[in-house]
């Protein structure tokens, strides 16, 4: 079993290829993009409301694909609608997630179900959505990716002398060549040491334990009026498919995310009636007192 700083996580076999990046939430150091697997094409993004948007088609399969513009290795914790899309647990920051290599991209098509199988994204109604089915239905409708920069150990120099300090020959060459003896490390410098190599581990484990839940989890979607959230778009839970990964060691470099990357999702009907398309027709609302009375067909 790997130790609290030495952690396994996922790293995806293939990389994404064959998608046009027309747009992507981005990042300084990872993009996410939307991809509608049933049109094969990325899902254009909408800035409003401090976020970005696209809009979902009910029934389309969909993919997450994220993008290392780095020239090393970082890790991404994926959360769909709050949930952790490798381990099923309600996201947080600190749990396991993918490994992208420097410049790598990959395409994350599902719920990890097994190292060879995930079962497939989709875009359906709130009540149908595997977040619903598993009663976390608050957070439906944004997908977050929490980035972790690799720790790089420092190889520390070898102390060349034949004994440690404190011995009798150190004594002896001390005294005849009349050096002052240099200072050995102090109980509470080594301590002070431990602590701090400690408290540099990172919040995850092997089997995916909870790190910070509230440090850097991905926000919650802005409340619906209740007549409005059974029309919510949501990710649902589909078929098995074909999805190989592999378990890679990875260290942290920090216990909170270097970055954090989200985008919200909705269908297009709900996104023109909250402003979100530009120049789209939004529908009328009802008026109690129209100025004037038409003509009946």
């Amino acid at each position: 079993m790997p130790s609290p700083s030495r952690v396994v996580f996922l790293v995806a076999l293939c990389a994404a290829a064959g998608f046009a990046a027309q747009a992507r939430a981005a990042g300084r150091l990872v993009d996410l993009q939307i991809v509608d697997r049933s049109q094969g094409q990325a899902l254009p993004v909408w800035h409003a409301r401090g976020s970005e948007w696209v809009a979902g088609q009910p029934g389309n399969r969909y993919a997450v694909q994220l993008v290392n513009r780095t020239g090393a290795r970082v890790l991404v914790v994926l959360s769909v609608d709050g949930i952790n899309a490798v381990t099923g647990e309600t996201a947080g920051t600190g749990q396991s997630g993918y490994v992208l290599g420097p410049y790598q991209s990959a395409e994350i098509t599902g719920w990890r179900k097994s190292e060879r199988e995930a079962a497939a994204f989709y875009f359906t109604s709130l009540a149908d959505s595997y977040a619903a089915r598993t009663d976390r239905p608050d957070n439906v409708g944004v997908i977050g990716a929490a980035v972790f920069r690799e720790r790089v150990r420092v190889e520390e120099p070898r102390d060349v002398a034949p004994f440690s300090w404190g011995g009798r020959r150190d004594r002896l060459e001390r005294e005849s060549s009349g050096s002052a003896p240099s200072e050995a490390p102090s109980s509470t410098a080594r301590a002070d040491a431990a602590k701090d190599a400690r408290s540099a581990a990172p919040g995850g484990s092997a089997d995916g334990a909870t790190g910070s839940l509230n440090a850097q989890a991905p926000a919650s979607a802005e409340p619906v009026p209740l007549a409005k959230r059974e029309s919510r778009l949501g990710t649902g839970h589909g078929e098995r498919e074909w999805s190989p990964v592999s378990r890679v060691a990875f260290e942290r470099a920090s216990s909170l995310p270097a970055e954090v990357v989200r985008v919200r999702y909705d269908s297009w009907r709900n996104l023109v009636a909250m402003g979100v398309v530009p120049g789209a027709r939004r529908e009328a609302e009802p008026e109690a007192f129209p100025r004037w009375v038409p003509d009946p067909r």
